[in-house]
């Protein structure tokens, strides 16, 4: 996915992209030390506004995050919500979007530390329609890689420096054949997915791992909880073993970037009928309505922006 954005927030100010730059010396670059939000946008072309999902429970996580690694924003949440919703007006995007908060440090110093060393937030805004073609399902295995626990790495934080376990995971995946992988926890329990949380569909009722087998803890996931149960679904949180994914009816990744994306095959075994099953399409239904506004229960969950031409 390539980056198509033209400003910035660096240093406290919005300008040119160019010129936010963070030098090889620093923590972030040379240890991980960051944490990061990814923030959807969603054009609503007939009211010419832009809807930020769930803006302020994204920056609300960032501030959360950051105490993880001794981090604080230099700015108050309802500023960096506010210069969110500035750079999306900058930058004029008429489309879907993306916004990529980050919080890291940036002294010069050698040592991985994290008690003493000042942060700084920068973030930019870039058109995003597309995460992934996954509208006829996926294809995943289960990965090698093992998730990094909560007492090595802690994966319930955007840890910018805990995706090389992602990146490896994916990497396995895509040049074994398939799309994507799904990651077991330490004591090989299913996790999630390389970006996405995991849920799946046992005789009508939902279910999905807890926040304590190693998960990010998913804003989008959170808000299938929500709708699942608006719907009448039985919707359970449990640990969830490794071959219950080859005789799950249905089974669906979700995330910011990815949303829902129906899974037709794992480890080569087809999921139900091997096509996205009745309940993630109407997950994936009620999940779009509302992100696009069309949803006056949760009308809350979107912030408008006005793009001007």
């Amino acid at each position: 996915m390539l980056i198509e954005s033209r400003y910035a927030l660096f240093r406290g100010k919005i300008g040119p992209i160019e010129e936010a730059k963070v030098s090889i010396l620093a923590a972030v670059v040379n240890y991980g030390l960051a944490v990061f939000e990814g923030i959807r946008a969603y054009w609503v072309p007939e009211r010419e506004e832009l809807l930020v999902f769930r803006l302020f429970d994204h920056v609300d996580r960032l501030r959360r995050n950051g105490r993880i690694l001794f981090m604080d924003l230099p700015i108050p949440p309802e500023e960096v919500a506010a210069r969110a919703i500035e750079l999306l007006t900058k930058e004029g995007i008429r489309g879907d979007a993306y916004i990529r908060p980050l919080l890291y440090k940036a002294a010069p110093e050698l040592g991985p530390h994290v008690h003493d060393s000042p942060c700084e937030l920068s973030m930019f805004a870039t058109p995003l329609s597309r995460y992934a073609n996954t509208a006829d399902g996926i294809r995943a295995i289960v990965s090698s890689w093992r998730r990094t626990s909560d007492n090595a790495i802690p994966p319930r934080g955007k840890i910018a420096g805990s995706y090389v376990n992602a990146a490896l995971a994916k990497s396995e995946a895509v040049l074994g054949g398939a799309d994507e992988a799904i990651l077991l926890t330490q004591d090989g329990a299913v996790s999630e997915g390389t970006v996405s949380n995991l849920f799946l569909v046992r005789d009508g009722q939902l279910v999905t791992p807890p926040v304590t087998a190693g998960i990010l803890e998913g804003i989008t996931r959170r808000t299938v909880l929500t709708l699942a149960r608006d719907i009448g679904l039985d919707v359970l949180e449990r640990t969830v073993e490794r071959s219950e994914l080859y005789v799950a009816d249905e089974v669906v990744l979700c995330g910011t970037a990815m949303e829902l994306a129906p899974v037709i095959e794992v480890d080569h075994r087809p999921i139900g009928d091997g096509v996205p099953g009745a309940l993630t399409r109407r997950l994936a239904k009620e999940f779009d309505d509302a992100v696009h506004g069309r949803r006056p229960r949760h009308a809350d969950w979107c912030t408008a922006v006005t793009v001007g031409h």
